[in-house]
């Protein structure tokens, strides 16, 4: 059954990454990424790689999905005549009872296939070269390299403050023009 789903996550994440370059509305671009995000979160839960699936979905699923919608509302990108009629479509009754179906399949698959799975527990020992417990991950991470990591941060920060100054810029009236 582990199988079956695996498939199928495999299935849906490269039909959402098919809708991601496919999509002309950038909202349907990003939500195709994001169900491509939980798609290969679950991939990665199968594989038991948990950690990284929770950091797939806190990070990649959050923030940086949250980013990119707040930089596409921030710009407006988007065809504001056009946008209404595609809401209308893609909010009509027949995709979202569509959509209900699919997420109860998958959520009957995925309870399914977690019941029938054995419980392996992993063995304790340590490998000879690597890292393989959180703990350690988070040492190496926030000691090593932690100058990384926060010079990481600072250009994610500077760039949401460069697109806010980018976006007020264009919108503000020109001084000096008669009207």
């Amino acid at each position: 059954m582990a199988n079956a789903l695996f498939y199928l996550m495999a299935l849906l994440s490269v039909a959402s990454a098919l809708g991601v370059v496919l999509a002309k509305n950038p909202i349907q671009c990003v939500l195709s990424l994001l169900g491509s995000f939980f798609c290969l979160a679950t991939i990665y839960l199968l594989a038991g790689f948990q950690f990284i699936a929770a950091a797939q979905i806190l990070v990649y699923g959050g923030a940086i999905m949250v980013l990119f919608l707040f930089v596409i509302m921030l710009l407006n990108l988007g065809d504001p005549g056009t946008a209404d009629k595609t809401d209308a479509r893609m909010f009509s009754r027949p995709n979202v009872a569509a959509v209900v179906v699919v997420a109860a399949l998958l959520l009957g698959v995925a309870v399914y296939a977690v019941k029938l799975s054995p419980v392996v527990h992993a063995a304790q020992e340590l490998p000879e070269r690597g890292i393989d417990t959180v703990h350690g991950l988070a040492g190496e991470m926030f000691g090593r390299y932690l100058l990384p990591f926060e010079a990481v941060s600072l250009l994610l920060l500077a760039t949401a403050i460069a697109v806010v100054v980018l976006a007020k810029r264009e919108r503000s009236p020109k001084r000096g023009a008669k009207s």
